[in-house]
């Protein structure tokens, strides 16, 4: 008895209570809680997983392989124009300017700023008709026509050596600047219209991806044992054709713009049938199709938007405002006197081997642009256009303090870290924003003239860097990025208190921002 009393005592200690509650909480509540919970809020669970199945479908719809053979058209076919001949003439300079016939050293290096530079002059046209081509033609037609200045660009350059014929290099430049500036103008438009609202950004994002990704191919292939030699260098240039023919084979099977179809041409059956397959067959057209329709039953009234409005009438005024100060707040951040001249900084940071640190350069390039892609969505456009600018700002400092102290082996190689993350911050927000954030802010009536005028500016700002760098840095060597930090810190302050964010609204909620 006294044994069995004490085993009665010994079961009710508090470590057994707390392994008994530790089975009982943790184990069958989980059975009866899970029982009864799914009973009175059913009808509020149902609406959010009926929204959450429109929204999934929604979303598969948005990665269809329709959409992507639409993109790769557009990204290969445009964007990969302007970021190939961005790239391809920086790493053979040296033997590309010392064919042919014996010049002085000042009349070459007036010859050869005018080739790199003569490329953004074409841009400029380019992107003036790029705006009359969309609103009157569309964007698939423009994109399948410019294909040929590509090819016709490809055989002048491709074949100027064997010509002998210095002129034939610069016509082709300046034709390849036609054609980049139509596509600049055109495919982050037409990536922009063929996204879901919810991936606007990171298709946006993708034409930069595409910029980037054909600048580091150009690079590569144009290292002095690839095809950056004295034979090979017309092969490097006139491989620009292969991105036009790739479009040419691609693009009949890829629908123009649903919005264009709707909004412009009136043409809904067109319109929902190219928005069936960009999304996939199963999608529900109803709410994308409403959506653009009240914008066009809100400004089918409205005459189409001229260049003059744009400037006079305040509502359009102040975003246009914006698209140029973003357009400019890329091409004068000092950007283009990396990509364009990077080989030459290298040499005169005391860096060997200036072709692989370049193609690092390109690498840097790519990888964060990959990251900005998936940062864009979630951060959103301002604060990654405020990080871009502000990083850029300090690596600007950062670089003139390096280049002007003593020449060492270890300075050299430090003055390799500002420069990377000084591209690397570019791609963080500078780097893709502005070209799709111009089309973002106008509604379909005023979009082309706007992004007219955006890529006008924006070539323009390409032209000046292009052509004014080298003479700026033959004067003031070291100190050049001074200039660049002052104006990333006016761009800084003005992205602050003047641009909004765009993410996650449509057309609509956006232009009300402005009225």
């Amino acid at each position: 008895l006294s044994g069995l009393q004490m085993a009665d005592n010994a079961g009710v200690t508090k470590s057994l209570l707390l392994a008994t509650s530790m089975a009982v909480v943790g184990s069958t509540f989980q059975f009866g809680y899970n029982t009864g919970v799914i009973n009175a809020p059913q009808k509020t669970i149902e609406q959010q997983c009926s929204k959450l199945v429109l929204s999934t479908m929604s979303d598969n719809a948005g990665v269809t392989k329709s959409l992507l053979l639409a993109t790769s058209m557009a990204v290969v076919g445009s964007t990969f124009q302007f970021g190939y001949n961005t790239g391809v003439i920086n790493a053979p300079q040296k033997t590309i300017e010392h064919y042919g016939y014996p010049i002085a050293t000042s009349t070459l290096n007036l010859l050869w700023g005018f080739t790199v530079a003569v490329t953004a002059v074409g841009g400029m046209i380019g992107s003036l008709c790029a705006g009359f081509a969309a609103d009157r033609y569309g964007l698939k037609k423009p994109m399948l026509y410019n294909n040929f200045t590509a090819i016709l660009a490809a055989l002048l350059m491709g074949f100027s050596k064997l010509a002998g014929s210095f002129e034939m290099l610069i016509i082709g430049r300046f034709i390849i600047g036609i054609n980049s500036g139509i596509n600049m103008g055109i495919a982050p438009m037409y990536l922009t219209e063929i996204a879901p609202v919810k991936y606007r950004g990171v298709f946006g994002t993708l034409g930069q991806l595409g910029v980037v990704t054909s600048m580091l191919l150009s690079q590569v292939l144009g290292l002095r044992w690839l095809l950056g030699t004295s034979t090979l260098w017309p092969l490097l240039l006139a491989l620009t054709g292969v991105f036009a023919v790739y479009q040419l084979a691609v693009i009949p099977f890829c629908p123009e713009s649903p919005r264009f179809l709707l909004v412009k041409m009136n043409k809904e059956d067109e319109a929902r049938e190219a928005l069936q397959w960009l999304r996939g067959s199963h999608y529900n057209s109803k709410e994308e199709m409403n959506q653009m329709s009240s914008e066009h039953e809100a400004g089918k009234d409205e005459q189409k938007t001229t260049i003059k409005e744009l400037f006079t009438v305040s509502h359009l005024r102040q975003p246009l405002i914006i698209a140029i100060v973003m357009q400019l707040s890329q091409q004068l951040s000092g950007i283009n006197a990396v990509f364009y001249y990077s080989t030459q900084l290298f040499l005169a940071a005391g860096i060997p081997q200036e072709g692989l640190t370049t193609v690092g350069v390109g690498i840097v390039n790519v990888i964060m642009t990959i990251v900005s892609l998936s940062l864009i969505e979630h951060a959103g456009r301002r604060i990654l256009h405020l990080i871009g600018l502000g990083g850029m700002c300090v690596c600007s400092i950062l670089l003139v303090v390096l280049l002007n102290l003593q020449r060492t082996v270890v300075i050299s190689w430090l003055t390799l870290v500002p420069i990377l993350l000084f591209v690397a911050f570019f791609q963080t927000g500078p780097g893709s924003i502005p070209w799709f954030i111009t089309a973002e802010l106008f509604n379909q009536s005023a979009r082309p003239a706007a992004v007219s005028i955006a890529g006008l500016v924006n070539w323009l700002g390409n032209f000046t860097i292009g052509l004014a760098y080298p003479s700026i840095n033959a004067e003031i060597g070291g100190y050049t990025f001074i200039i660049f930090a002052v104006l990333l810190a006016i761009f800084w302050i003005f992205t602050y208190f003047r641009v909004p964010e765009t993410k996650g609204k449509n057309i609509n909620e956006i232009t009300a921002l402005f009225q």
